[in-house]
C-alpha cells in the first residue's frame, strides 16, 4: 500500500551498529547461550577446549575468519568448507547461511573441523527458530520465519538498546506495510562489506539487491547473524506509527512518524556531531559501540 509520503530521496534513516567485545574469553553485551563442547570424530577429548565467542550481530564472513583463527588454518578455509558441510538451511536461504550462524559461545577442542562447527551453528539456529512460538509470531506480523530472521538481522544492526530494538521492527513493518523502502544505512553497509555511519548520497545509489534505497521489501538474505533480543524484537514489535528515526546521541535515539520532526531530529544530530568535531581534542566523535560518527553536517536526502 502506498502512501503520500516524501520522495524516495529525501527519506533518510540513520544507523547504529551494536558491536561486542571479546575479552578473556567473555562478551561483553553479547552472547549468553553456550553450546556443550565439539569433541574430535571418533569422540576423543584431548587437550583444554577452547571458546569460539561468536557475538551477537556478526555476519557470516567475520564467523568464517573467527573459526580459521580458532581452528589455526589458513584464512578463507572456513568459507571455502561451505559445500562440504550439508548445511540444513531454510529454503529460502539459497545455501547461504547468513542469519542462521548462531551467536554463542562454542568450546571447541583441538581436531575439530570448520564443518562441524557451521554444523552445529545451523543446528543452534534452527532449535531456537523453528519452534511453534517463533512461527506463530512471523504469521501474526504476515511473514514467514526466514524473513522474520531478516527483520531480527537489520534491528541487531540498528538498534543499541532492548528498547529501541521493538521500536525498530516497527518501523520496519510499519515501511513494509505502507509500499516505503526501507532505506536502511546497515543494508547499504552490508552491500559495501563495512561498518560505518557514514553513509553518503552515492552510497545509496550502489547497484546490489541489499541497497534498501533502490529496492522495495526486505533485502534477499538477512545482513547478520542476530541474537535472541532482536528475534524477540522482530517477533513482537513495539505498538507505535514510526516511519523514522535517528539516533542524536548515546541514549536518545528519536522515532517519528511526522517527516518534519525527523528532519529536525536529524538537524540536532548535525549539530551535535559538528560542534563535537570541532572541539580542540580532534578526531570524530564515537559513540559507545565504537561506530565512528559523521564529522561533517549530515541531511535527510538531498
Amino acid at each position: 500500500m502506498q502512501t503520500n509520503t516524501p520522495s524516495r530521496s529525501r527519506i533518510r534513516l540513520t544507523r547504529r551498529g551494536r558491536l561486542a567485545v571479546v575479552v578473556a574469553g567473555a562478551v561483553v553485551a553479547g552472547t549468553a547461550v553456550a553450546v556443550p563442547l565439539l569433541t574430535l570424530a571418533g569422540g576423543h577429548e584431548q587437550g583444554k577446549p577452547v571458546a569460539l565467542v561468536i557475538p551477537e550481530g556478526w555476519r557470516a564472513s567475520q564467523v568464517y575468519d573467527a573459526i580459521d583463527k580458532t581452528l589455526k588454518l589458513p584464512a578463507g578455509t572456513t568459507r571455502k568448507s561451505l559445500d562440504k558441510a550439508a548445511l540444513r538451511l531454510p529454503s529460502e536461504a539459497g545455501g547461504n547461511p547468513e542469519g542462521y550462524l548462531y551467536p554463542a559461545t562454542y568450546q571447541v577442542r583441538e581436531g575439530a573441523s570448520p564443518e562441524s562447527l557451521l554444523r552445529t551453528m545451523v543446528e543452534t539456529a534452527s532449535r531456537k527458530h523453528n519452534g511453534a512460538p517463533v512461527a506463530a509470531g512471523a504469521q501474526r506480523n504476515a511473514m514467514n520465519v526466514y524473513q522474520t530472521v531478516t527483520i531480527a538481522s537489520i534491528v541487531q544492526a540498528e538498534a543499541a538498546t532492548k528498547v529501541d530494538m521493538g521500536k525498530v521492527a516497527r518501523v520496519v513493518l510499519n515501511r513494509l506495510e505502507r509500499g516505503m523502502p526501507l532505506q536502511m544505512d546497515s543494508t547499504i553497509n552490508y552491500a559495501l562489506n563495512r561498518n560505518t555511519l557514514r553513509t553518503t548520497q552515492d552510497d545509496t545509489q550502489i547497484a546490489s539487491p541489499y541497497n534498501s534505497y533502490q529496492r522495495m521489501g526486505l533485502p534477499p538474505t538477512p545482513i547478520d547473524n542476530p541474537g535472541e533480543e532482536a528475534m524477540r524484537a522482530a517477533l513482537n514489535p513495539t505498538p507505535g506509527d514510526w516511519l523514522y528515526f535517528v539516533a542524536v546521541r548515546p541514549g536518545d535515539t528519536r522515532f517519528t512518524a511526522d517527516y518534519s520532526e525527523h528532519l529536525r531530529n536529524v538537524a540536532d544530530f548535525n549539530a551535535l556531531h559538528q560542534s563535537a568535531a570541532a572541539q580542540p581534542s580532534g578526531g570524530s566523535p564515537t559513540d559507545p559501540t565504537g561506530s565512528t560518527v559523521p564529522a561533517a553536517p549530515w541531511t535527510a536526502g538531498s
